[in-house]
């Protein structure tokens, strides 16, 4: 049944219930103000005939002594349509003007018995005695002391409400069904278009855009409804629109996704999958499978990637990490970022770039540093201990003859020497790369040791330039650390600021815990370092002043040591410096690593 038909039926039967209980309503409203009326103008007319016959002679006809020959005169008669009785206190009937004989007592009668009572009342009913439906209206009478002593009742015969209207009741009941009818139609008409109104807006809204370009309605239409389908028309036409470009952006991901050297997996904030790509798909061997029924342990078998996406969805922040995988004998490297998703419904989005042949090349050219390192340490000592031989055997007069052998000589152990620097450094950059602690664990230390130990290391290199080395440190300050590498730091940082500082010049060395951190401090009043190129100063072999540092004997590679050291205690170095000003760089390592004696 269509949305018309059930307004119809509903609006008809409630017209036609509406309908009948209105002309019940009324037929019952006015058989009570035809009965109403009938018995006010009753009432008046008792109360207009006890003030025509007087009071005074009522009175006398109750308290008079009446024989059979008593004769009471009273100007109503039997053919009048008005009938007045005469009852007295003890319900006989003294007088009647329309019965003379068969008169029952009335004692139990409503009206005379509240007329008894002092209080004029009315009734209605079929009369015993006339067998007619008669109104009554009966006045107490009393005596000079106040007290009823009998009845004045005043009675008319009337029709039934039904007899009486009778005559106009086919023309009643045939404007009740024009009207029905008429409100019928009305309901009929009314629906019809409300439907057809509703109908155009459902075939607009199920049709779509093939209807979007047609007509409006042709047929008369409310103006709400008329908004209404231009409305509809225009959220349709951008519904469309939108569908459009959701459709385009889907093909979009879906080709990113496909095109994705990466892994990608996206999930709920219970780690259950709702999108995999291809290259996940491969990587962890699931094939066609179905995954929006999978969690991601299921589906990768690693303990290490859930981990990662529960830390993910725990901080709300984005992290990254390197996990290896076994897949068929061989060791896969990965970068995996993780990302949680924001929204009511939240999740984890992972990624997995494969690295394995970046960390295999990585291996390769941290090994051929080692080895090369290695093969030329030999060589290089030999030559810088041949020429150191050969200026020792020169005596003096063949200096003088040979000073440019001399010079040949000089030049060669000048550059042995900084051959033998750069191969050093390299080995001990290899070996932070290759093995970090080389096996070995941390030690307790105490911190001023090291620190003293990297300046006698570093002390005739200052005593060539006079530059003298404040220490500030607490003697009882201990910590966990490759003590070894430490004073390889300090080392390099306290040569730099020598190399780079004026004769005469001051030197600080500090280290002292300060906010959870154990800090190394190392400022000189230098040349400085300009402030575009603090950023690139640990990367290997950058020099600021390339030409400078080669003359100081400086390698490229001390910083980056620097920083690896620090980052194999999982810690940081930074520089603070301004050209011309001196340097400050300050190394960092959490208080996990160390300790203060008390």
């Amino acid at each position: 049944m269509t949305i018309f038909k059930r307004n119809m039926l509903t609006l008809c039967v409630i017209a036609l219930v509406f309908s009948v209980i209105f002309v019940i309503s009324v037929l019952v409203f006015m058989n009570s103000l035809y009965y109403e009326i009938n018995t006010q103008g009753l009432k008046n007319t008792a109360k207009s005939l006890m003030t025509a016959i007087g009071e005074e002679r009522v009175k006398n006809i109750f308290t008079s002594n009446h024989d059979e020959n008593y004769d009471i005169d009273l100007p109503v008669t039997a053919d009048g349509e008005y009938r007045l009785t005469l009852i007295d206190a003890s319900g006989f009937v003294l007088w009647d003007s329309h019965v003379k004989d068969g008169l029952v007592n009335h004692i139990d009668r409503a009206e005379i018995i509240a007329a008894l009572g002092g209080i004029a009342e009315s009734a209605r009913r079929d009369s015993i005695t006339t067998r007619m439906k008669q109104l009554y209206y009966a006045l107490p009478v009393f005596d000079n002391n106040n007290d009823p002593i009998g009845v004045f009742r005043l009675s008319i015969s009337i029709p039934e409400f039904g007899l009486r209207i009778s005559s106009i009741i086919l023309p009643f009941i045939i404007f009740a069904i024009v009207m029905v009818i008429a409100l019928f139609w009305t309901i009929y008409a009314f629906s019809h278009s409300l439907s057809a109104s509703i109908g155009r807006l459902v075939k607009i809204t199920q049709a779509g855009a093939s209807l979007l370009s047609g007509p409006e309605a042709g047929e008369p239409v409310a103006q709400e409804f008329v908004s209404l389908e231009k409305a509809i028309r225009a959220m349709t036409h951008e519904l469309n629109f939108r569908l459009e470009q959701a459709k385009a952006e889907g093909h979009r991901l879906e080709a990113i996704l496909n095109g994705m050297t990466e892994a990608l997996f996206a999930m709920n904030s219970a780690l259950m999958l709702h999108l995999v790509n291809p290259k996940a798909r491969e990587l962890f061997a699931l094939g066609n499978r179905d995954i929006t029924s999978m969690s991601l342990l299921e589906a990768t078998r690693s303990t290490e990637l859930e981990e990662t996406a529960k830390k993910a969805l725990s901080s709300d922040a984005a992290l990254e990490t390197e996990l290896t995988f076994r897949t068929g004998g061989a060791e896969l490297y990965f970068q995996v970022f993780a990302a949680p998703l924001s929204g009511a419904a939240g999740g984890v989005v992972l990624v997995l770039q494969n690295v394995t042949r970046l960390v295999k090349l990585e291996r390769v050219r941290k090994d051929f540093v080692a080895n090369v390192s290695h093969e030329l340490r030999t060589p290089i000592q030999l030559i810088k201990g041949f020429s150191e031989t050969l200026l020792d055997t020169i005596d003096e007069k063949e200096k003088d003859n040979k000073k440019q052998i001399i010079h040949f000589i000089e030049i060669i152990h000048k550059n042995a020497g900084t051959m033998e620097n750069l191969t050093n450094d390299l080995l001990i950059l290899a070996d932070l790369e290759n093995n970090g602690g080389n096996g070995r664990d941390l030690e307790e230390m105490n911190v001023a040791e090291l620190i003293h130990e990297a300046v006698s290391s570093v002390e005739p290199q200052a005593k060539r330039k006079q530059t003298e080395i404040i220490v500030d440190c607490p003697e009882n300050l201990t910590a966990s650390l490759y003590g070894s590498f430490i004073i390889q730091a300090l080392i390099n940082l306290i040569d730099n600021g020598i190399k780079y500082s004026p004769n005469k010049s001051k030197l600080w060395i500090s280290a002292r815990r300060k906010d959870g951190e154990l800090l190394f401090e190392v400022r000189d009043k230098g040349i400085g370092i300009p402030a575009e190129q603090l950023e690139r100063i640990f990367e290997r072999f950058y020099r600021v002043d390339r030409a400078r540092s080669r003359e100081a004997g400086g390698t490229g590679l001390g910083l980056s040591i620097v920083r690896h050291i620090a980052m194999l205690h999982n810690g940081k170095v930074e520089a603070e410096s301004r050209a011309g000003e001196g340097s400050t760089f300050r190394i960092r390592i959490p208080d996990s690593n160390y300790s203060e004696i008390e």
